[in-house]
C-alpha cells in the first residue's frame, strides 16, 4: 500500500478558527473512509477518498493538512488517552497493570489487525511515523509518565532517572514481544516473560534503602 504525497506541510490536525461549526459527523465520515481504503490495501488519496467517502475535497482540506496526518488520525480510530494512574496504592502493580493488562496491549474497538497495519504503515513511511507520534502516541504516554515522575518525588524511584526514558524501557519488552517476536499477549508465556523483564528493569529503577 501507499500513501499519498502531502498535501501541504506535515502538523497536527487542523482546529478551525471563527466561521462555520464543524460538522462532526463529516470528520468520522473521512476517517471511516480512509480506514476503509487502508483495510483493502488502496491507496489514500484525496480522489479516492472523495468517492469513498463522498465528502468533497474543500472539506478534507480543512480538517487536515496532509493526507499523512489524515492517515495518522486514521489508523488512531478506536484508541483513547488512558486516564491517570491511582498514586495511592502500590506504583509498582499501577505500573505494571497500565504496560501488561492496560490499554497499551488490548483495546476495546482497536484489533490486533489494525495495530500490525499501523505499524506496517508507519515502518513504510517516516513522514507519517512521525506524524502519528506527535498527534496522537505522544498524548497517551503522559499517565504513566507522570506516575514515573510521582514514583520518583516520593522517593520511590532513583532521583536521576527521566521518566520518558523510563517509559520505554518497560514498553520495549512488551512491543519487542508483539513486533519483533511476532507473539501474542494472551500466551500465558508472553505475558510472564514480560513480567519478569518488568521486574528486572523496576529493581533497577527502585531508589536504594537507607
Amino acid at each position: 500500500m501507499s500513501i499519498a504525497p502531502p498535501v501541504e506541510q506535515t502538523g497536527a490536525a487542523v482546529r478551525r478558527g471563527p466561521g462555520r461549526p464543524r460538522v462532526e459527523d463529516l470528520d468520522d465520515q473521512i476517517l471511516a473512509g480512509a480506514l476503509g481504503l487502508i483495510d483493502e490495501g488502496e491507496s489514500v488519496t484525496v480522489r479516492q477518498l472523495v468517492h469513498r467517502s463522498g465528502v468533497s475535497r474543500a472539506a478534507i482540506y480543512r480538517r487536515w493538512p496532509s493526507m499523512t496526518t489524515l492517515v495518522a488520525a486514521a489508523l488512531d480510530v478506536g484508541r483513547t488517552v488512558p486516564p491517570d494512574l491511582p498514586l495511592d496504592g502500590d506504583l509498582r502493580e499501577a505500573v505494571m497493570g497500565a504496560l501488561i493488562g492496560g490499554q497499551s496491549i488490548s483495546v476495546v474497538g482497536y484489533s490486533e489487525e489494525r495495530f500490525r497495519q499501523r505499524i506496517r504503515l508507519a515502518m513504510a513511511d517516516r513522514e507519517l511515523q512521525k506524524a502519528y507520534w506527535a498527534s496522537h502516541v505522544s498524548r497517551r504516554r503522559g499517565p504513566l509518565e507522570r506516575a514515573i515522575a510521582a514514583g520518583i518525588e516520593r522517593g520511590i524511584l532513583r532521583p536521576e532517572l527521566d521518566p520518558a526514558t523510563c517509559f520505554d524501557l518497560l514498553a520495549g519488552v512488551v512491543y519487542y514481544q508483539l513486533v519483533v517476536r511476532g507473539e501474542e499477549m494472551s500466551d500465558p508465556a508472553v505475558w510472564q516473560r514480560c513480567q519478569d523483564a518488568f521486574d528486572i528493569a523496576w529493581r533497577g529503577m527502585l531508589a536504594e534503602a537507607d
